[in-house]
């Protein structure tokens, strides 16, 4: 299928990543704009959704956050750091250079999240009515709790002392103190602590050789409080899908159905089946791009 390599302006940094014509597209197309969650890019899988979306008359527009993959970081932030309000107006900047393409209809903008990219869609289907559909697919919807989840509890004690530390040690001019996403080591520090997590990256870090198993200390505090429960409700009339893993351990599918019933119409629940990763191949990935993709078709071709 075509793609071709793109680069475009974000809050002043460059970013990177693909863009799919629409198959059989005879003129301005309605686009999809896909970006990942925690640490991982674009080559984790985006390219699988893409392709699926673009066979079923969708353009898309695929790019790694600032500071990650091929994506240079924002003036004054260094690489591997994840501010979740940074990389909400780099997808706002992402939804405008869609706009921007010929071969797109800029009225017919739609924005797919997963995980952590997820909580972005939710706050920014909800400010920024240029996004005419959503889906949001393993939503993190509270930071809080995953957090609490994520950080081993015998490292609790210590938390807000570093994060302390690492605030004035940066504001002195020292580098970013760097963390593992993930770790073999049940032990061991690390921002996403579950097993399954150090098997999902590790294992297809070979898709993705640029992603890297870092990421910045203040990253994990950013994760603290980053809570968009309050922003669904204000996404109608926008057409929200959630696809939600009920026993996802990671961002807590249980937390994801409760906010799903603050939702207001039109809106659609996708259940799949296993944990948070599952989600990206195997039998849930045709469950999970295939009714994505369906419901970008109905909101943004079919009902145009």
């Amino acid at each position: 299928m075509a793609r071709e390599d793109i680069e475009f302006t974000a809050q002043g940094a460059t970013l990177r990543g693909w863009f799919y014509p629409a198959e059989g597209a005879g003129g301005e197309e309605p686009c999809v704009v896909l970006s990942h969650g925690f640490s991982a890019v674009k080559e984790m899988w985006l390219d699988r959704y893409a392709e699926v979306f673009q066979a079923g008359g969708l353009s898309c527009l695929v790019y790694d956050h600032p500071g990650f993959g091929a994506s240079d970081p924002v003036a004054g932030s260094p690489r591997q750091e994840i501010d979740p309000w940074q990389q909400i107006r780099c997808t706002q900047d992402a939804i405008t250079y869609a706009q921007s393409r010929s071969e797109v209809d800029a009225d017919r903008i739609g924005l797919w999240g997963t995980s952590y990219s997820a909580s972005h869609a939710f706050v920014v289907a909800a400010t920024d009515h240029r996004v005419k559909a959503v889906v949001t697919q393993v939503p993190a919807v509270s930071g809080t709790a995953s957090f609490t989840s994520q950080i081993r509890i015998d490292h609790w004690a210590g938390t807000d002392a570093a994060f302390a530390s690492e605030r004035l040690a940066r504001m002195g001019g020292a580098a970013p103190t760097l963390m593992p996403v993930v770790t073999e080591d049940p032990a061991g520090p690390a921002a996403l602590g579950h097993r399954d997590s150090f098997e999902w990256f590790t294992t297809h870090a070979d898709r993705a050789p640029a992603w890297r198993n870092e990421i910045t200390v203040q990253s994990v505090e950013y994760v603290r409080g980053y809570d968009v429960e309050s922003w669904i409700p204000a996404i109608s009339p926008t057409p929200l899908l959630m696809i939600v893993a009920p026993h996802d351990r990671v961002t807590d599918g249980q937390i994801a159905l409760v906010a799903y019933e603050t939702a207001l119409q039109p809106k659609k629940l996708v259940l799949i089946p296993g944990g948070h990763f599952d989600s990206y191949t195997g039998p849930n990935f045709d469950a999970t791009s295939e009714p994505a993709r369906d419901w970008f078709v109905e909101h943004l071709l079919t009902k145009h």
